[in-house]
C-alpha cells in the first residue's frame, strides 16, 4: 500500500480513543445484574441516547447492512443534531467505525476504527460519521435513535474522498 495524506488505517476500537465522539458500547465495561430468578444477566446503563427538541422520543430498530469492500472509499459522512444514534451487532464481527471531529460546523479530518467482537458504539449528538460499514459478510444491528418531528441528518460529501484501509496482519 502506497501511503497518501487522505489514507486512514482503522485502529482497534476503545473507550478512552472514542469519548470525543460519543461511548463504546462493551459488556466488558460494566458489571452485570442477574435478573430472572437468576437465569439472566443484564449489563444496563451501556449508553445514553440523548434526544432533544419537542416530541422527541428514543426508538429502537433492526438494522440489515451489507458489507463494504476494503479498503473504504469514504465520501460521506452524516451527524443528527437532534439526537445521539447506537449501533449494536448483533454477530460478534467486527465492523469500521469512521468518525470525524467537528471543525466550525464541517467535518474535520477522519478517524478509523475496528470494533472488537459484540462491542457496539453510540455516536453522541452532533457527531460527524460515517454510514453503518460491515465489512467481510453481512450483518444485522440494533439501532437506538431519536424519532420525533424536525430535521435530525446533515450529510457532508468531501471534495476528495479518503482511503480507510485495515492494518496489515501479522
Amino acid at each position: 500500500m502506497s501511503a497518501s495524506a487522505r489514507d486512514i488505517v482503522a485502529r482497534p476500537l476503545t473507550a478512552a480513543a472514542f469519548v470525543p465522539f460519543g461511548a463504546v458500547i462493551d459488556t466488558d465495561a460494566v458489571a452485570p445484574r442477574p435478573m430472572n430468578a437468576g437465569m439472566a444477566r443484564r449489563f444496563h446503563d451501556l449508553a445514553e441516547i440523548e434526544v432533544v427538541g419537542e416530541g422527541a422520543r428514543v426508538v429502537i430498530g433492526l438494522v440489515e447492512a451489507q458489507p463494504y469492500p476494503v479498503p473504504l472509499r469514504l465520501s460521506l459522512v452524516e451527524r443528527h443534531p437532534l439526537g445521539a444514534q447506537a449501533f449494536l451487532p448483533l454477530t460478534a464481527a467486527p465492523f469500521l467505525v469512521v468518525v470525524a471531529p467537528d471543525e466550525n460546523g464541517w467535518p474535520g479530518p477522519p478517524q478509523a476504527f475496528i470494533t472488537a467482537p459484540r462491542q457496539g458504539v453510540c455516536y453522541a449528538r452532533n457527531t460527524w460519521h460515517g454510514v453503518l460499514t460491515p465489512y467481510g459478510q453481512k450483518q444485522d444491528f440494533v439501532v437506538v435513535d431519536r424519532g420525533g418531528p424536525g430535521v435530525n441528518l446533515e450529510e457532508y460529501t468531501f471534495a476528495e474522498p479518503w482511503t480507510v484501509h485495515l492494518p496489515a496482519l501479522d
